[in-house]
């Protein structure tokens, strides 16, 4: 399995929690429970990809300009998840921040893998795709189970 593989995994699971996430209503268990596991696995994510990706490229001239743009993204995620954090589950704007970041990250994930994902391809070497492939799990799998702990 390559970097761009294990990434597209997750991806997957951002899109169905974001689409799951916008489907709910009010104050429910539901939509507790899909916004923690969605900003679990946006974080989780985030967090190895940044360093197993995006730092390895930005340690390339030709990565560099790529990277920013996506890190930038990755930071109105997070401001979009602090604003759905600091409001209340029942407020009637919570919906409308929720979209909005469903679509920042349905757009993000598409940015990646349609444009990203091929610049990226030809600035890594084959082995170091595999390389980072396997720090990229070990990470995110050490960031879902941080998590998932202190859920319980």
């Amino acid at each position: 399995m390559n970097i761009f593989e294990a990434l597209r995994a997750s991806h997957e699971i951002q899109r169905e929690l974001s689409e799951k996430l916008i489907q709910t209503s009010g104050n429910s268990e539901e939509r507790r429970e899909l916004f923690e596991l969605l900003k679990n696995e946006l974080f989780a994510h985030a967090v190895a990809e940044d360093r197993y990706l995006y730092i390895p490229l930005m340690m390339t001239d030709s990565g560099l300009s790529i990277t920013r743009h996506a890190l930038a993204e990755h930071h109105e995620i997070d401001e979009l998840l602090e604003q759905l954090t600091e409001t209340d589950f029942s407020n009637h704007g919570w919906l409308a921040i929720a979209k909005k970041l469903s679509e920042k990250v349905h757009h993000h994930l598409k940015e990646e893998e349609h444009g990203f994902f091929q610049q990226a391809g030809k600035i890594l070497e084959d082995q170091q795709k595999i390389s980072l492939a396997k720090k990229y799990l070990a990470e995110y799998k050490k960031y879902k189970k941080a998590d998932k702990d202190s859920l319980t």
